[in-house]
């Protein structure tokens, strides 16, 4: 590839290849691409399954609503809710009266959905295992690096 001197691009980096966002980006597109094909056979969506696996995973604590959901999975408000009708259409999800709150529906996985969630789940985390492998002992420290990132608000 160019360095930054040959091409008429002005940049703080000499390659690209040295640009955290470019490599960022690079290795984003390429997981996706991995976890779009192990959950293509589950009928779901990446956004739908980190919807359902999530809801799945928060059901132990008790109801749920949609702002903790959105909130746990990092995911918009208003997307989260188009996805949710989504899941419930596909009979996964349903929406309850809370327990606690009048003014909130408790969601919850159904059946059916906390069986899907389980089984795309191991498929999601076997292309994790596979696609960090080259990471090796440094998996973790990654992982942490990403969530510095992210700040204490995720």
């Amino acid at each position: 590839m160019p360095d930054a001197e040959e091409n008429g691009l002005e940049s703080e980096f000499a390659s690209a290849e040295d640009s955290t966002g470019l490599m960022l980006w690079r290795v984003t597109n390429a997981w996706q691409a991995a976890q779009r094909a192990a959950l293509r056979p589950f009928d779901l969506t990446h956004v739908q399954f980190v919807l359902l696996a999530s809801l799945a995973w928060l059901d132990a604590d008790g109801p749920t609503t949609q702002r903790e959901l959105s909130r746990h999975a990092g995911t918009d408000p208003m997307m989260t809710s188009q996805v949710l009708r989504t899941l419930e259409r596909k009979h996964l999800v349903e929406r309850r009266s809370h327990p606690t709150d009048a003014r909130a529906k408790a969601l919850r996985a159904t059946p059916a959905g906390a069986e899907l969630a389980a089984r795309a789940n191991a498929a999601v985390e076997a292309v994790d295992r596979r696609f960090f492998t080259p990471l090796g002992a440094e998996r973790a420290a990654f992982t942490g690096m990403l969530r510095v990132v992210l700040g204490p608000a995720s």
